[in-house]
């Protein structure tokens, strides 16, 4: 089967190609990215000189370009996204304009080219912000409290329009938090492990306290490929870790395996609009494709920070330039003050 990736130097997309070319079953994929400041084809060293690999430089909102791309293949897998919240916050603009034009884009090409599976990767963000004691299924109304998180909405709403609509071959997948190998470091785990590594603060918003759960990128990627082959048409499953932490427990939890003090742990004032708690409820994958994550949140933690560790000039790579001011405008000028948070 071949398979049209979007996002695919990512930091998902790229684990997933990964995965993809490592089955028994023969996939090749055609990897269209844009390569914004997420996106890596570092990330893709190891698979750059597979047989079953191509990479097209594209953006997902140019019709053409995507039409022409796309032509061949039997199923698509859509992560490309601007996925990140402060930056949705400050400009949306480029968030609407990628994440929902782009799908636009992406499904009008796939429906005239009679694509057979069109998986569109989501998010448990757009579920909004979920009650103590209570989980988000796949039914739960969607409440989008973020620029990003409402633009992730749209496009699973324009997913469902053309499914109803035209009978349009898509499934819908959300996710909890990711975290894993080539995550780009604006997201908070790999931003807590390299300022870390260098004994910089660690900057937290407000208390700390917004619950999380955490899904290890393999775990995700095996239940994207399992849906790829056996999800059901015009269904929606979600996809969690069952790994929930708040966000300074998992600071503490980083600091413990690399052997740092809590003092380098700095608050900053909070995101506006930010949601205390998400949690899903995974039953349906479970039952449906006998999917469960594999690994717990200790090992992946570990794992984690050893893939940082061992790929420095990676890291440093992607932090410089853009990345900078980047850091300044959302952390530098936010921090409220140098004291430590404290058990």
């Amino acid at each position: 089967m071949k398979v049209f990736v979007t996002g695919g130097a990512g930091f998902i997309g790229s684990n997933f190609i990964h995965h993809l070319l490592s089955l028994p079953v023969s996939y090749s994929v055609i990897n269209y990215d844009a390569l914004t400041y997420a996106g890596n084809l570092l990330n893709l060293e190891r698979v750059a000189g597979h047989p079953g690999y191509s990479f097209v430089k594209g953006n997902i909102c140019d019709a053409a370009g995507v039409r022409a791309a796309m032509e061949g293949s039997q199923a698509v897998v859509h992560f490309a996204a601007e996925s990140h919240v402060d930056r949705s916050i400050y400009e949306p603009a480029p968030i609407i304009e990628t994440n929902v034009r782009g799908t636009l884009v992406l499904l009008q090409a796939a429906r005239e080219l009679k694509i057979s599976r069109f998986v569109h990767v989501s998010t448990d963000e757009v579920y909004g912000d979920i009650p103590t004691r209570r989980a988000s299924d796949e039914r739960y109304p969607l409440q989008p409290n973020s620029p990003y998180s409402a633009s992730k909405a749209a496009s699973d709403m324009l997913v469902r329009s053309f499914v109803k609509t035209y009978g349009f071959p898509a499934i819908i997948t959300r996710a909890s938090n990711n975290y894993g190998p080539y995550q780009f470091p604006e997201k908070f785990i790999p931003l807590m492990i390299a300022n870390a590594l260098e004994d910089k603060p660690l900057p937290i918003y407000g208390d700390g306290l917004q619950e999380r759960d955490w899904l290890y990128v393999e775990d995700h990627c095996r239940a994207l490929s399992t849906v790829l082959e056996r999800g059901r048409e015009g269904e929606v499953y979600n996809i969690g870790g069952g790994n929930t932490e708040t966000n300074l427990a998992m600071v503490r939890r980083i600091l413990r395996v690399l052997g740092k003090p809590e003092s380098l742990i700095r608050p900053v004032t909070d995101r506006p609009g930010h949601d205390r708690r998400y949690a899903l409820d995974c039953s349906k994958i479970s039952k449906e494709m006998l999917w469960s994550p594999r690994m717990n949140l200790e090992q992946g933690i570990q794992q984690t920070i050893a893939w940082y560790r061992s790929n420095g000039a990676w890291l440093q790579h992607v932090r410089n330039g853009d990345y900078q001011q980047y850091y300044e405008k959302y952390y530098t000028h936010r921090e409220k003050s140098l004291k430590t948070v404290t058990a």
